[in-house]
């Protein structure tokens, strides 16, 4: 028994020991364990025994590794193995190796690390390498943009400058030296070209100069040019008007140009091309400040820059008082027989003559260093900027065109500030009108109003120890050598099929076309009625004829202007719904601006041109229809209420008031045989071309300059 007990007792103090040593290495592997483990990627350490069970472990070490069964699996196959795990701790890395005891498997070390860092050095190895690229990428585009534009751009600007530089005239003489080598034969041949067009233009300018005095043969730009050079002796020209010929517009963002409406336009800007000089007008454009510089100038034609153009700013209320309140309702219902009663407002003369007060002190500025300067005031808008002009600078020589009719004496009578006007204008040298009716008009109505001496003789009006002359000057259109302006070649006939009908979805047989500005003048109303007595009287043209009215807006803030829109689409409209068949209507009615270039093919291939204005000074559509008509076989319908119709014999001359008229002449139009249409048109053709623009702008030019 006494033995028993001291076997037992020797069994608890084995155990003991045991448990002791076996507790104090599990302290002393945690120490070690918790030591090792003290590192940022370093997440912890873990010591299995065979069974599996956690003997030591680090105190960070993750959650979810605690029950991690990788140890036993490397204790089985005896071999070390890792994983990457996704847990809510991020990234890890557990590692397991088996612990060995000779030969024998012991337990297994797990070492769980960060595996978080890999990403974010994979992330930065990205970024590096993407940075890298970006930069190199940047400097290669910088490279190639730096070798692009000086080999490339450079020259090729150069080049254009060269091309621009010739067909204005210029010369272009060392421009080979200036290109690279990549593009010198282009240089060399530009050079060429331009060697050739100096000595055509040199011989086309010594054939100008040596036909200055035949007065049979047609006027030209370059005869222009030689003219100004022989008879003014190159003394700089400025010409006023309100309507500037490019206006400069920002739509959706973009900066774009336009060439207005106007009648005043169409005939003087080829003039200004030809000769140069200064072009003052108001700057109407939204983004006409933003093109022009400082001073309010800009250098036009855009794509070939021949002259100068002076924008003056006009407030709303300036605009509103001169020139839609005095000088559109006022002045222009005064002058035309249209049957519009005109509005008289003292607010809008006060407006017009501060206008024109500052016109005329912009002008003085400009001409301050110019000696015995040609002053060319355009249209009813200046009446008073001739006086004003004259009195400080009597070495002017001013000559002022009124490009509307002038009324009789007794209508102009019913004018309140009739005196001034008058005087305003008489400080000119030379007044000229489109015709000889409306100077005998404006003599006696200046022999009615005040004291001058008058002398029907010479046309002279004698006032105040200064002479002004009165005469006619037919204006005319760019047209020479029956080429249009807007022609590529002579005798081209460009979509005389139809083809520019067809691309608006006309697609009659027979076509009919009026160009005009939505105004009461121009007798859009009286049109269409004369075409809609045409389809009762003719039904056999129903489904086969189309008329195609362009009218490009006019006047908008005008309130009569705005009515007449409205009054011209219904009328439309009701015509339209009284002859409507299959989808077929007799008037496309188009109220929009059209272009030059965008009407000269309709123009051309047009059967027939209606004008049929109620009161017109000249109306130049006329002229631009017959000189669009290269092929002849267009027929002119024109109102015997136009300047025009004096120079047109070829056209068929209508009554506008009478639609039977005007439907008569339509139906004359498209049964003439081809014949007399060639007839008509050529004897038009050459009565446009015998008393073109140039030769309107030399005689006045000439007349001006001996007066002054």
């Amino acid at each position: 028994m006494k033995h028993i007990l001291w076997i037992i007792v020797g069994v608890v103090i084995v155990l003991s020991g045991v448990s002791f040593g076996f507790t104090f290495m599990q302290v002393a592997l945690q120490r070690t364990v918790d030591r090792f483990t003290d590192n940022e990627r370093l997440r912890g350490l873990v010591v299995v025994d065979p069974r599996g069970e956690i003997i030591a472990v680090s105190e960070n070490l993750p959650a979810s590794i605690r029950g991690d069964t990788l140890a036993p699996n490397v204790m089985d196959a005896d071999s070390s193995r890792g994983e990457f795990i996704r847990s809510s701790d991020g990234s890890l890395y557990v590692f397991a190796v088996p612990l060995h005891e000779e030969q024998r498997v012991v337990g297994a070390l797990l070492l769980v690390q960060n595996a978080d860092f890999i990403n974010t050095y994979i992330t930065r190895i990205w970024w590096d390498n993407l940075t890298r690229l970006v930069v190199q990428v940047l400097f290669f585009s910088i490279v190639i943009a730096a070798i692009v534009r000086w080999v490339v751009v450079k020259p090729l600007s150069r080049l254009a400058e060269s091309v621009r530089r010739t067909r204005a005239g210029s010369s272009v003489s060392g421009v080979v030296t200036e290109h690279s080598f990549f593009f010198q034969p282009l240089a060399n041949e530009i050079y060429k070209l331009s060697k050739s067009l100096t000595q055509a233009r040199s011989a086309a300018s010594e054939e100008a100069r040596m036909r200055l005095e035949k007065l049979d043969t047609p006027w030209t730009a370059e005869r222009l040019k030689e003219f100004v050079k022989a008879y003014l002796k190159n003394r700089p020209i400025v010409i006023v008007s309100n309507r500037e010929p490019y206006v400069h517009e920002k739509i959706d963002g973009e900066i774009k140009y336009s060439v207005p409406a106007s009648g005043v336009v169409t005939a003087l800007e080829p003039v200004m091309e030809a000769c140069g000089g200064l072009w003052l007008a108001h700057g109407s454009g939204n983004a006409d400040k933003e093109t022009a510089d400082e001073n309010g100038k800009i250098r036009v034609p855009p794509e070939e820059p021949r002259y100068t153009l002076k924008r003056v700013w006009l407030t709303p209320k300036d605009v509103q008082g001169f020139y839609t309140g005095f000088s559109n309702e006022a002045l222009w219902p005064l002058s035309h027989m249209a049957h519009t009663r005109p509005t008289f407002r003292k607010t809008d003369w006060t407006s017009y003559r501060r206008v024109n007060g500052k016109f005329a002190e912009t002008l003085l500025a400009e001409i301050k260093d110019l000696q015995n300067p040609i002053i060319l005031v355009q249209d009813y808008h200046f009446a008073l900027l001739p006086r004003m002009i004259k009195d400080a600078r009597p070495d002017a020589s001013v000559g002022f065109f009124w490009h509307i009719p002038w009324p009789s004496a007794e209508l102009f009578s019913i004018c309140p500030w009739r005196k001034e006007i008058l005087d305003g204008i008489l400080g000119a040298d030379l007044v000229g009108f489109h015709t000889q009716q409306h100077c005998n008009n404006f003599l006696e109505t200046v022999g009615k109003e005040i004291e001058a001496l008058i002398d029907f003789e010479r046309f002279s009006i004698s006032r105040e120890g200064h002479t002004s002359y009165v005469q006619a000057f037919p204006i005319s259109i760019a047209f020479t050598n029956g080429v249009s302006a807007h022609s590529e070649t002579p005798g081209s006939s460009v979509e005389s099929d139809k083809t520019a009908f067809k691309k608006l979805g006309v697609e009659t047989e027979y076509v009919g076309l009026g160009v005009d500005r939505l105004d009461y003048t121009k007798g859009i109303l009286e049109r269409f009625r004369g075409i809609e007595y045409f389809l009762d009287a003719h039904p056999k043209y129903r489904g086969k004829f189309t008329f195609l009215q362009i009218s490009s807006p006019s006047r908008e803030s005008s309130e009569k202007y705005r009515e007449y829109a409205v009054q011209c689409a219904e009328e439309a409209g009701r015509i339209n719904k009284k002859f409507e068949e299959s989808g077929w209507h007799p008037i496309r009615f188009e109220k929009k601006h059209y272009s030059h270039e965008e009407l000269y093919p309709l123009y051309a291939a047009a059967d027939f041109c209606l004008v049929t204005s109620l009161h017109d000074g000249m109306n130049l559509v006329a002229k631009e229809f017959v000189a669009a008509q290269d092929g002849e076989d267009g027929v002119l319908i024109l109102s015997q209420f136009t300047g025009a119709a004096r120079d047109l014999k070829g056209a068929l001359i209508v009554n506008p008031y009478s639609a039977e008229e005007v439907a008569e002449a339509i139906s004359k139009a498209l049964a003439m045989s081809p014949a007399e249409i060639h007839r008509r048109m050529k004897m038009m053709r050459n009565a446009v071309r015998d008393s073109n623009v140039y030769r309107w702008s030399a005689e006045f030019l000439k007349t001006v300059a001996n007066l002054g």
